[in-house]
């Protein structure tokens, strides 16, 4: 018998389901965290290196943020939403591995002040819709190979 992982999502946040991205939104601030989900983190292994768009920088949803390489690929960042850098996380840009080991607190990416939260927050995974995308991914990347 083999054993296989499990992943779960916490439920205070949305996610980006393609790029497999975070979103909590603070309505007092207006700001948005984003961060790196642990399912698309084990698909890809340990993190070497990220680089990330200076703050002030106007993004928009789709484009990259920045990159990271990892033990199984590099690629781009992908902004969930549209608005403007406010702050890039400095302990990541440091230690990628932060990121490995604490995904959903201390390993966040970015904090985008968004132009259109109400818009583009639609098209973000969030609440009853989470247990079904996790199940579905999981899946999906187990059939891939990329996860055991």
């Amino acid at each position: 018998m083999s054993e296989t992982a499990t992943y779960s999502v916490p439920g205070d946040r949305m996610y980006d389901g393609a790029q497999h991205l975070w979103v909590r939104y603070d309505p007092a601030t207006r700001l948005a965290v984003v961060g790196l989900d642990a399912l698309g983190l084990a698909s890809i292994g340990d993190l070497a290196y990220v680089t990330l768009r200076p703050t002030s920088t106007a993004v928009r949803r789709g484009e990259p943020i920045g990159s990271l390489e990892a033990a199984k690929m590099t690629g781009d960042i992908i902004a969930p939403l549209s608005g403007v850098l406010v702050s890039a996380n400095p302990a990541v840009l440091r230690d990628p591995t932060l990121i490995n080991r604490d995904p959903y607190g201390d390993g966040w990416l970015v904090t985008i002040a968004p132009s259109d939260w109400a818009g583009e927050s639609a098209a973000l995974i969030a609440g009853a819709a989470l247990p079904a995308w996790v199940a579905a991914e999981t899946e999906r990347y187990r059939t891939q190979g990329w996860i055991v």
